[in-house]
């Protein structure tokens, strides 16, 4: 949720807008383990891949480089002689062995994947929208049909302009539910710590409502009230676009956008469909923002007459990892722009708004929800602001992170060096 004194601004009610148009992981708790990094490139550009994913192989243990190709991952003793598969969407995957690995400065190159559709594959949907309705008429069968507990990492960020002003870091527990169930996912914080400068944030103050949820919810196929409905596909035109790769299987890639005759703000985006399950392997997409003061309107709730609140964009990223032919939430992110305005002043402020959620371990379903989730979140949560732990080199132990961005690192360390200098340091 986004404050502006009396303005309150829902960072994630933009993932209910299809509605408007219409137990703790003790295996997460190892002592021995020891730590690698580095950076997931690719083999033809030298690019850094974004949201490589890292598994080590026939376990629950993963990790996810971050938007630099920069990756960190713990690694329990008792699995030093076991490899890490690297997959990346249109690559080929990669499989590397621990033992080879340096602990510091690796660098791992996946290279581009083409695939070719044979005759049979382009025959069996010849029009895309039947084959998105097919993705959602096998859910059943492509998606979790029992609860699973998860370990997840969550990072959400504030800047403005580009520079951080409030940083929310957090291992979560969470309770996935049958994607069969109408029942909510269950959100439980394990540790976290967070720190905001209001100082630099110009008298605006910007806080994120949904937590944790506000990935979440981007889970299409738990969720896709918020996206796609049998009657709200119908908004929307499909289009195939080249086929690609996810782990080495074909994948069909199918675009979609609004139909230009209607009204209001919807999505516009990319869906990766296994070819052999028709299961979601992937998605990517923009909430459309043409109509700056419409779109504006799935935002802000109110607001000082002298201010304008603009958003600029919206970006979502879903990812799924398939285990035992079943597709699991694997990791969410959003990216929010605004444009902020205030009458009789001269300059614009930009404030970008991000979160993302990746799940590092898993395994099944607990039978004592109510015990081991006593302290659940709820989706309308604002993260408390507490600046423990940023003092703390070992403050996550052994649980893995998602690796953070230099210009976050460079916030982690001007927090640390001021409470260092204060000698002091303020909890929740």
């Amino acid at each position: 949720m986004v404050f502006f004194k009396d303005v309150n601004v829902n960072t994630w009610l933009v993932l209910l807008l299809i509605l408007i148009f219409s137990h703790q992981l003790e295996s997460q708790e190892i002592q021995n383990y020891r730590e690698f990094s580095g950076t997931i490139l690719s083999l033809n550009t030298d690019k850094p891949l974004d949201a490589a994913s890292l598994i080590i192989r026939n376990t629950n243990i993963s990790s996810i480089s971050n938007a630099e190709g920069a990756f960190i991952l713990k690694v329990p003793e008792t699995e030093i002689s076991n490899s890490i598969v690297i997959s990346f969407l249109g690559y080929s995957s990669k499989e590397v062995q621990i033992s080879t690995l340096s602990e510091k400065d690796n660098r791992i190159l996946l290279a581009p994947k083409i695939t070719y559709l044979t005759d049979i594959n382009l025959l069996s949907f010849q029009d895309p929208e039947q084959l998105v309705r097919a993705v959602f008429d096998k859910k059943k069968e492509n998606n979790p049909t029992e609860p699973v507990d998860m370990t997840a990492f969550y990072r959400e960020t504030i800047k403005r302009r580009n520079r951080n002003v409030s940083l929310t870091e957090a291992v979560i527990n969470l309770y996935k539910q049958s994607y069969v169930s109408a029942k909510r996912d269950i959100v439980v914080v394990n540790k976290a710590r967070k720190s905001t400068d209001y100082r630099r944030l110009d008298t605006i103050g910007f806080k994120l409502q949904g937590g944790p949820f506000s990935t979440l919810f981007l889970d299409i196929m738990k969720y896709p009230e918020y996206i796609f409905t049998a009657a709200s596909i119908g908004n929307y035109s499909f289009n195939f676009e080249p086929p690609t790769a996810v782990n080495g299987k074909t994948v069909y890639v199918v675009s979609f956008e609004q139909h230009k005759d209607i009204r209001g703000p919807l999505y516009k985006g990319v869906l990766y469909i296994d070819a052999e399950s028709l299961a979601l392997t992937n998605a990517d997409y923009n909430l459309n923002v043409e109509n700056k003061k419409e779109a504006a309107n799935l935002f802000v709730e109110r607001k000082p007459r002298n201010v304008k609140v603009l958003p600029m964009e919206a970006k979502y990223h879903i990812d799924y990892r398939e285990k035992n032919g079943k597709w699991h939430y694997s990791y969410g992110s959003v990216a929010l722009t605004f444009k902020v305005t205030r009458k009789g002043k001269l300059f614009n402020s930009v404030y970008r708004l991000g979160a993302e959620m990746a799940v590092t371990n898993s395994e099944g379903g607990t039978q004592d929800i109510n015990g081991k989730y006593r302290n659940r979140l709820k989706p309308s949560v604002i993260l408390s602001d507490a600046i423990s732990g940023f003092t703390d080199e070992d403050f996550w132990g052994a649980y893995n992170v998602i690796e953070p961005d230099k210009s976050i690192e460079s916030a982690i360390n001007k927090i640390q060096k001021k409470l260092k200098r204060s000698g002091t340091y303020r909890t929740n």
